[in-house]
């Protein structure tokens, strides 16, 4: 029953983690109305740095006040935030919503390369590593890069250096910040204000421009810096707790479905017989990745405890102790013979020449 309330709350935060994420690409496509690519880059950091700001005052929690820890939060926040932020803001100034959620998706594959460099990633599974395998297929049934569907060039390129850039980040923050006594709230929030930082040098290239905001343009531009990027990238960090790195970045394998259905019903991007293939394939490429999560030795687990439930029954075990306490009386019921013997026979000689 655990197992199986752990996998469903796994896959309910993979859920929720992949429509916030995948949507990111819709308001960005639309905040690229008015703003340029720096502004959107800073704008999302500073909306989303403040909303976590907020829910730290809220629930009583403090930045990180070690060097060491801001040292490589610094090092995070350019992998996984300033640079694939600008890049995606870049790249999609010439590569549809859609297209760009499905580049983003090879995310895992570099996770994983990473993971298996680095020393993270051992034993791989032929299940999991089918499954990483088989969801890129369908990115690659999506994208389809044999046809000449206008996206590709540096615009792509970009968007695919971003998606690596975020597998770098994941395993910064797994391997370096998560699990070491600092909480994920505290973690994304001071992740995201060191984005901010080191985003605002680049303001002057391009970024102080006036613009004209109107309210679809604000809208979007809220919701990316607050819920895209604020709770998205909290509730990353807190999966990445959970999960690990590259379990984590398998939710861009779920990208395209959100991002191309977005494209078609918002933006009236195409869709067709072709990208809902490759859709299925992704599902079933992420259901096998899945799978593999939970290693077996959790489910286990509860069992073991249910056998141990016996071995109080060894308690008689103290029966033992029973057993001097016979040849206590034993030795008693000896003593006790030779003391009446003593009191009712006859005085010892002298007893009454004592007396007389």
């Amino acid at each position: 029953m655990n197992g199986f309330v752990g996998r469903a709350s796994g896959w309910v935060r993979i859920g929720v983690l992949a429509l916030l994420w995948g949507s990111t690409f819709l308001w960005i496509e639309l905040a690229l109305d008015a703003l340029s690519p720096v502004q959107v880059t800073f704008s999302r950091c500073v909306l989303g740095s403040a909303a976590l700001l907020a829910a730290c005052r809220r629930s009583g929690l403090r930045l990180p006040k070690d060097r060491r820890v801001w040292g490589r939060v610094l090092v995070a926040a350019f992998f996984c935030n300033a640079l694939p932020f600008a890049l995606f803001s870049f790249g999609q100034q010439s590569v549809d919503s859609g297209i760009a959620g499905v580049l983003s998706a090879t995310t895992p594959l570099w996770s994983l390369l990473i993971g298996v460099v680095v020393g993270s990633e051992r034993g791989l599974r032929p299940a999991r590593l089918g499954g990483l395998l088989l969801g890129f297929t369908g990115v690659v049934v999506i994208f389809a890069p044999w046809r000449a569907t206008g996206s590709g060039g540096w615009a792509a390129l970009a968007i695919l250096v971003a998606a690596a850039s975020y597998a770098v980040g994941f395993v910064c923050m797994g391997r370096f910040l998560v699990g070491r006594g600092t909480p994920t709230l505290s973690l994304s929030a001071a992740q995201l204000v060191a984005a901010t930082a080191l985003t605002a040098p680049t303001l002057p290239a391009g970024g102080l421009t006036p613009v004209e905001i109107g309210p679809i343009t604000l809208l979007a531009v809220v919701i990316l810096g607050v819920v895209s990027t604020g709770v998205t990238f909290h509730l990353t960090y807190r999966n990445i707790a959970a999960e690990g790195a590259t379990n984590t970045a398998t939710v861009g394998y779920l990208l395209p479905v959100v991002s191309v259905a977005l494209g078609v019903v918002v933006l009236g991007e195409e869709f067709g017989l072709r990208t809902a293939l490759g859709m299925a394939v992704v599902l079933i490429g992420v259901g096998l990745v899945r799978r593999q999560v939970r290693p077996p030795e959790p489910e286990q687990g509860p069992e073991p405890e249910l056998g141990p439930t016996p071995t109080p029954a060894p308690a008689p075990a103290p029966a033992p102790a029973p057993a001097p306490a016979p040849a206590l009386a034993v030795s008693a019921a000896r003593r006790a013979p030779a003391g009446p013997s003593r009191r009712r026979g006859t005085p010892p000689p002298g007893a009454g020449s004592r007396t007389g």
